[in-house]
């Protein structure tokens, strides 16, 4: 084989090393390791009443006790990155092949209270094939401050467009944030190791 017929394969694989070293190097304009990684210790979820998708009402600390849950906060009616959510957990879900056995739940909670009823939530489930152990719900209007205290350290989540999950451990307390744009594996992982 001559020299030069390697040599294309050669300059793409150094091309895609150096990408990625070069991408690697550059400062990530989303978040500092402060606000995402393991939360220790561990937040309790304040008690305030939910809507659901279903029309139920009921305490959040009720929705995530005796469950490993994967949290993202959204809105119904947002086009930018709330879609890119709502992908990422139908991806998730299918990844979680045992989902309802080891009491694993997905929950999209709303920012915004007074535009998702259960009519728009369920509207949501529906658009992304969510399956039974994926639920979404609204807090109630005064309580959308104590929601984004907790997940975006008082944050307005709505102006945001925050694009992290938080994990929930079975006795309600907020145990890991992750970074932006987080793989689906990374969360099906992580919603295993802490199950």
């Amino acid at each position: 084989m001559r020299r030069g017929d390697c040599s294309a394969p050669r300059r793409r694989l150094l091309k895609a090393v150096l990408g990625g070293a070069l991408l690697s190097a550059l400062p990530r304009p989303v978040l500092s390791h402060a606000d995402f990684g393991p939360v220790a210790p561990a937040i309790a979820v304040p008690s305030l009443t939910c809507m659901l998708s279903d029309g139920r009402t009921a305490a959040l600390v009720e929705l995530l006790t005796g469950r490993t849950t994967a949290l993202q906060l959204m809105f119904t009616g947002c086009s930018a990155v709330c879609p890119m959510q709502g992908a990422l957990f139908a991806r998730l879900q299918g990844m979680l092949t045992e989902q309802l056995a080891r009491n694993i739940q997905l929950l999209s909670l709303s920012v915004d209270p007074l535009n998702d009823d259960p009519k728009a939530l369920s509207a949501w489930l529906k658009r992304f094939n969510a399956r039974p152990g994926w639920i979404a719900a609204s807090p109630a209007p005064g309580a959308v401050g104590k929601v984004t205290a907790l997940f975006r350290r008082g944050v307005n989540a709505a102006d945001d467009h925050s694009t992290q999950v938080y994990l929930i451990n079975r006795g309600a307390r907020l145990v890991w944030r992750t970074s932006d744009l987080p793989a689906p594996r990374e969360i099906a992982d992580l919603l295993l190791q802490f199950a």
